[in-house]
């Protein structure tokens, strides 16, 4: 024994060898090459396995890949790992040893910006998929790229994305000349994994069709503002959607004249026998600005009896494709036509078309009637595979081709969260399909569901080239309003091509602003050209457009005189018009306008319809940080929307004013 502990002191006193140079640089390729295998190499293919059979390993560095913190949630928990490697948005890389806490400090946080990003599901930890481990590659492809936003999905119901989100990664740690085992790394590894199932997030890719504010115009320089009519709301129902969600809506989702025709309004009916819709002017001092005044055009149209409404023949386009496999989609989609079946008359039409990877008639043509058939039809539909969207329209429109009849009204209603990305996605191409489809006939409106993936720019594009309506569904209730309370006004046009032109005296006016409809501007020559498309109005369908003016004279004046300007050329007579409204329409199916004018004079007066309309432009001009407002906030917004509530037979008003007052406490 003694012997041997001799033997023992000998050689850990006696001198250490020098390492063999070739042996250590054979291990030390083949210690970078075991690392490589198992964090995955750019340049190769990605392992879908790294432990054997259950994908230890890659299970957790997949999920730490995809972690994404955001809104509220902050950096402040514990990562128990041999090592961390934290990925700044801006690009830098910190490491981090074992058993380091990693905080806010470590990670400064850009402003938000919002940007395109591939969806990847989060993988399991005990393992992964091809499909996982490809969408993993195209995130790390793009790690170097302008910072994004990353919004929680919807299970976590989105907590506020105030700040951007980090990714955070494990690391093996290179000890000496080798890299530790899979064994050691994934132990302790497995703590952070099993935070990450505790949390669900999704890539936010929204985009939303959106313009610059309208700016305001000098009345002697540009005297005439001329633009279409839109009865769309689905701008309104996004914004309550985020805020209820708990977060603010981004800016390019407000539109502030979806906002304000989200509402009905108690405007006077038109004369029988006359246009088929009328406009109410009033004018008041603007609740923002003392100094200013607020013109509010309400166009009400006329509603016929419902048995004199022409037979409609109905396509249901339903997208099927993954992407709306969420219970706010697809299954509420069902719901909602459900509840739509009950509107129907015995002689109305129903045809149903799905389309995913391809398209295809789900319900031939059918009698609304047979009711058990339609819904067994909805009910066996069922989402997977990729979105042919334009495949889905082709088929559509020749379904419907084969339901006209002379004298009928024939639609394609289209139900999607807008994601369109097999056939012709170019917004241009689509644009240019679907307006050579609307000269047959057939109206196009579109429905939106969902989050994260809406595409409110393509949806827009297509209602408004279609000859149709876009509205947002979120629930039930939004359902039984766009498809029940108000189908016969979403469903049956009573003008086409509507188009709205306002010459400002200015003798009167120093300058004024189009409070929204930018998506919607036309040129002054445009008015008078029937071969420009403009928006449709429904039967019973309310429009409301608001400026503010800036009286002639006024210390509200924004621009200054200029110094050669020619002097106006106004009588006495004319200071007593503040403007002139011109309407130009189409009655449906002819191809000729007819004209509509009146003055729009001081003595106008205000209404408690117009007072709730201008609390809603506020509401809109407050999320849009909009720089016309003053002191003019939140409490004014509530109180001026409370005070002109007025009749609220369905609630809506009252809801609005409390989005507002959550909008409030979200700011803050």
């Amino acid at each position: 024994m003694t012997d041997d502990l001799d033997d023992l002191k000998s050689m850990m006193t006696a001198a250490t060898p020098k390492p063999d140079p070739d042996k250590r640089a054979e291990h030390i390729a083949l210690a970078q090459k075991n690392f490589d295998d198992l964090q995955g190499s750019r340049d190769g293919a990605r392992p879908t396995s790294a432990t054997g059979p259950k994908g230890l390993w890659t299970g957790v560095r997949e999920k730490m890949k995809l972690f994404s913190l955001s809104g509220g949630l902050t950096v402040t928990t514990a990562i128990v790992a041999v090592g961390i490697v934290v990925l700044t948005p801006q690009g830098q890389t910190l490491w981090k040893p074992q058993g380091t806490v990693v905080t806010e400090a470590d990670v400064p946080l850009p402003a938000p910006v919002t940007t395109q990003q591939a969806e990847a599901p989060v993988a399991d930890a005990m393992g992964s998929s091809v499909a996982t481990a490809q969408a993993e590659e195209q995130i790390l492809d793009q790690r170097q790229a302008a910072p994004r936003t990353l919004t929680p999905g919807a299970d976590a119901q989105r907590a506020a994305p105030k700040a951007e989100g980090v990714i955070v990664e494990i690391a093996p740690m290179m000890l000496g000349s080798e890299a530790d085992t899979v064994a050691d790394m994934a132990a302790p590894a497995m703590v952070v994994s099993e935070a990450v199932d505790a949390l669900s997030f999704q890539t936010n890719t929204e985009t939303f069709a959106t313009a610059d504010a309208n700016p305001v115009k000098v009345t002697a320089e540009e005297p005439v503002s001329t633009f279409s009519i839109d009865v769309d709301t689905a701008s309104y129902a996004v914004i309550r959607n985020s805020i209820t969600s708990g977060y603010l809506p981004p800016r390019d989702a407000v539109r502030i004249e979806e906002m304000v025709n989200y509402f009905p309004y108690a405007y006077p009916a038109p004369e029988a026998g006359g246009a088929p819709f009328r406009p109410t002017i009033s004018v008041m001092q603007t609740p923002w600005n003392a100094d200013t005044q607020l013109v509010t055009i309400g166009i009400q149209g006329e509603m016929p009896a419902v048995e004199d409404r022409p037979p409609l023949n109905l396509v249901f386009l339903i997208d099927t494709s993954g992407s709306m496999d969420e219970p706010n989609k697809l299954p509420l989609l069902k719901q909602s036509f459900r509840l739509m079946l009950g509107e129907l008359r015995p002689e109305d039409q129903v045809a149903i078309v799905e389309y995913a990877g391809s398209a295809g008639v789900a319900l031939e043509p059918t009698q609304a009637s047979d009711r058990q058939a339609i819904e067994k039809a909805l009910a066996n539909l069922g989402a997977g595979g990729s979105t042919n969207g334009v495949g889905g329209l082709q088929e559509a429109y020749a379904i419907a081709a084969t339901m006209q009849a002379d004298g009928e009204v024939s639609r394609v209603l289209l139900a999607t969260d807008g994601d369109f990305n097999v056939g012709l996605s170019d917004p241009d191409a689509l644009k240019d399909f679907i307006a050579a489809k609307r000269e047959t006939g057939v109206y196009l409106s579109v429905l939106g569901f969902g989050r994260g993936n809406l595409d409110d720019a393509a949806m827009q594009s297509l209602a408004q080239n279609g000859n149709g309506t876009a509205a947002y569904i979120d629930t039930l209730n939004e359902a039984q309003k766009v498809l029940v309370d108000q189908l016969t006004g979403a469903l049956f046009p009573i003008a086409d091509d509507v188009k709205i032109q306002v010459e400002w005296n200015p003798a009167a006016i120093g300058e004024y602003r189009l409070i929204g409809y930018e998506t919607r501007a036309l040129r002054r020559e445009d008015f008078n050209n029937d071969k420009v498309d403009a928006g449709e109005l429904g039967a019973g369908t309310q429009v409301t457009a608001i400026y503010e003016v800036t009286p002639v004279g006024s210390p509200a004046l924004l621009n200054d005189p200029l110094r050669y300007q020619a002097g106006t050329q106004a009588t006495d007579v004319l200071p007593a018009e503040l403007g002139f409204l011109k309407m130009r329409w189409k009655e449906p199916g002819e191809g000729t306008s007819q004209l509509l004018d009146t003055p729009i004079t001081q003595d106008a007066g205000s209404t408690t319809e117009a007072e709730f309309a201008a609390a809603i432009a506020g509401f809109g001009q407050l999320l849009q940080k909009a720089p016309y407002l003053g002191d003019w906030g939140w409490d004014e917004a509530i109180a001026l929307a409370t005070a002109s509530k007025g009749a609220d037979d369905y609630g809506y008003r009252a809801g609005a004013i409390q989005l507002m007052r959550l909008a409030q406490s979200l700011e803050n």
